[in-house]
């Protein structure tokens, strides 16, 4: 089950290999990112997503 803001939803799904990998539940609440469910749903590792790394710009030529 899932809050989006708007409503409750509820998903199913059966994987044909493998298992779910499912986030630890703290305090009666278990929270993934919009990535991260996504992840879930695809049967992937959703501990693998994380967000997209920053590369700083140089500040000098050469």
């Amino acid at each position: 089950m899932f809050w989006d803001g708007t409503g409750l939803c509820l998903f199913a799904k059966r994987l044909e290999d493998g298992i779910f990998r499912w986030p630890k539940i703290e305090d009666g609440v278990m929270r993934l990112s919009a990535a991260q469910l996504s992840a879930l749903l695809e049967g992937l590792d959703w501990r693998l997503v994380h967000e997209a790394r920053v590369t700083p710009a140089p500040t000098q030529a050469g």
